[in-house]
């Protein structure tokens, strides 16, 4: 199905779902307790309600204008040689919430500018819509889904600032006699106030199942500091973490600036890194 993103306004077509838990923070448990949390952040439980992503290919038409609200999204591998540590991404590939898409209808045949928009997908004009699945998408899918697959969504607002994490399992690579395992985590931050502020400051705290507590500080988040709105209300970024452990935690705040130049710290929902252990196979990317 077509859409429109009602948050980055690019156009996209919608190749498969996921089924989601969303551990949103905001509407916690009402529960007097203090819960168990290996972070030792916050004393809410959370509980995870099932929650409909969508895997898409973004318009590369559109990448340009959503720059600065977003990284271009991609989907980023390890690459499939064992010695080696380097990242290979499969770009203009996104995962959207289902109340962030609008559908609409288009009469071209091919709607969507993308390498692998007619790989995918093929017009049948007897369909509704009228865009109907490759052998290609389906294998594609079949083989990779330990490395695409959406299955946690964390979510959590501080001083209307909604900060929303998806950590996937990227899989493991073996260095120096040990076992790296390695993460990707897409982050969404969205102004839900009228006033303008600035994102200055990252602070994560990084926990490893092998009992290492890493902390990492810097400016901005990937190279830039972004402004979020009215006009331009979210930004979107991913970034990669590598444990030498099989799981771990990460939390941590985000500092914001007022135009008075006044300070706030907005938090990073906690959430588990965890490894699909029994995965030996590598992903395979684009290899047909």
């Amino acid at each position: 199905q077509l859409f429109l993103h009602s948050v980055f306004g690019y156009r996209g077509i919608v190749l498969f779902p996921w089924q989601a838990r969303l551990y949103d923070r905001d509407v916690a448990s009402p529960v007097t307790e203090k819960s168990e949390n290996v972070t030792g952040h916050g004393s809410k439980e959370v509980k995870g309600k099932t929650h409909t992503y969508y895997q898409v290919l973004i318009d590369a038409r559109d990448c340009p204008h959503i720059s600065q609200r977003s990284q271009t999204e991609a989907v980023t591998f390890l690459a499939n040689h064992d010695d080696s540590r380097a990242l290979y991404a499969i770009p203009g590939l996104d995962y959207v919430s289902h109340e962030d898409i609008l559908p609409y209808s288009s009469t071209d045949q091919v709607p969507i500018q993308h390498e692998l928009f007619e790989r995918f997908l093929m017009y049948d004009q007897t369909k509704v819509p009228p865009f109907v699945a490759r052998d290609t998408l389906c294998a594609w899918q079949e083989k990779n889904h330990p490395w695409l697959e959406l299955s946690d969504v964390h979510r959590e607002t501080t001083e209307n600032i909604r900060v929303t994490v998806i950590p996937f399992y990227m899989g493991m690579r073996e260095a120096q006699n040990s076992h790296v395992y390695w993460w990707r985590y897409c982050i969404r931050l969205e102004n839900l106030d009228s006033e303008v502020v600035q994102l200055r400051e990252r602070h994560w705290r990084i926990f490893s199942l092998s009992g290492t507590l890493e902390t990492v500080r810097g400016r901005g988040v990937v190279g830039r500091e972004p402004v979020l709105s009215k006009e331009q209300p979210a930004f979107q970024y991913s970034s990669h973490v590598s444990l030498q452990a099989s799981s771990g935690h990460m939390w941590g705040t985000f500092r914001f600036e007022r135009p008075d130049g006044s300070h706030f710290d907005v938090r990073i929902p906690p959430f588990s890194l965890e490894s699909n252990k029994d995965e030996k196979t590598p992903p395979s990317g684009l290899h047909w």
